[in-house]
């Protein structure tokens, strides 16, 4: 995985638990423009197997998408699910970049989960240290070298380059980080089934984290406390929301275990982030996602946390045409980690 390298010509592939999306960028004269995009459904039945005739129904998705949004290019850079991948933040002493990529190439097995004879690592150095002395920050991200190769072959096998693989909650923070931020911000993406949560301070990820609390969740609680169908409670969910005068507050009030939950676990990332820079404050949480298209969950995130939560943008400084905002609209805030890996030609 190749976290900070210019590509040149490709697209970035974002296979998702509900739709593969595609979005490829331009980037003359100093601003983003999209210049091709895609989006389709697909059954999460087919994204959470791995047998041969679901692979053989997505990668059919995948080139329809591909068709879709007419691309040429054949090299293409994916995201890695976050619930494949493990991100940590170290300290180890200052050095030189040679020093340091021995340290690496020597230690990182003592910063990973499994063995690094199993596992495929890539780090990346962040700059000195915020919390202590003649220390250096580095940012390590792993997957495990079965699925990594299993992924690669896969996307290969349609007939694509793949040049690079990111996870997907670094590829959001790219695309959702403010230009020039210099404070601390936690950033949070909803899907389907989890939610990823990564606290930057300055333009670095300090903080990666994966909750498994997911849309999914909220339907599943909604579903069997109103007594209706997934369909209905996805709908009223996404449409009526938190606030407690749409049907009598009753989509709140079912929601309200997997709520508290799901609050707690952004307050424990929040809480660990200053615990271990003590000298930093979260000053504002930004939403995206399905997050984002929840009614009312950024007032209750505000109100239970006791930081500011808002919508984010994760186009925010890409050119889109009209046209094409029109038709990106019902889903455009599902782009995030997209838009982050495409991102990447910087």
């Amino acid at each position: 995985m190749k976290l900070i390298q210019g590509l040149g010509d490709f697209f970035a592939l974002d296979i998702g638990t509900n739709a593969v999306r595609i979005v490829q960028l331009d980037s003359g004269n100093n601003a983003w423009r999209l210049n091709k995009y895609a989006y389709v459904p697909v059954d999460v039945h087919v994204t959470t197997s791995d047998s041969a005739e679901s692979q053989r129904r997505l990668g059919e998705v995948i080139m329809t998408a591909i068709g879709q949004g007419a691309i040429r290019s054949r090299n293409v850079v994916i995201g890695i699910p976050s619930n494949k991948t493990f991100t940590t933040v170290v300290d180890v002493p200052m050095s030189n970049d040679t020093e340091l990529r021995a340290t690496m190439k020597y230690q990182v097995d003592q910063y990973i989960p499994s063995s690094v004879d199993d596992t495929k690592v890539d780090w990346v150095k962040l700059g000195p240290s915020l919390r202590a002395q003649n220390q250096q920050e580095v940012l390590i991200t792993s997957v495990a070298q079965s699925y990594s190769e299993q992924r690669l072959e896969f996307v290969e096998s349609l007939g694509l380059n793949v040049l690079a693989a990111e996870p997907d909650p670094i590829a959001m923070a790219r695309a959702l980080l403010p230009a020039g931020n210099q404070a601390a911000l936690l950033l949070l993406d909803m899907g389907e089934n989890s939610t990823d949560i990564v606290v930057v301070y300055g333009e670095a990820p300090r903080l990666v984290r994966t909750i498994p609390t997911g849309l999914g969740s909220f339907i599943k609680a909604a579903t069997q406390n109103l007594n209706v169908q997934e369909d209905q409670a996805r709908q009223f969910i996404l449409k009526f929301g938190l606030a407690s005068d749409r049907l009598d507050g009753q989509v709140l009030h079912a929601l309200t275990s997997s709520l508290d939950g799901f609050v707690s676990e952004v307050t424990k990332s929040i809480k660990f982030f200053q615990t271990r820079y003590q000298n930093s404050t979260v000053s504002t949480i930004l939403l995206s996602g399905f997050a984002s298209a929840i009614p009312g969950l950024s007032e209750h995130l505000s109100a239970n946390t006791g930081v500011q939560a808002q919508v984010a943008n994760p186009w925010q400084d890409i050119i889109v045409s009209q046209e094409a905002q029109m038709q990106l609209g019902p889903v455009a805030h599902e782009f995030a980690a997209v838009i982050g890996l495409a991102k990447r030609s910087n």
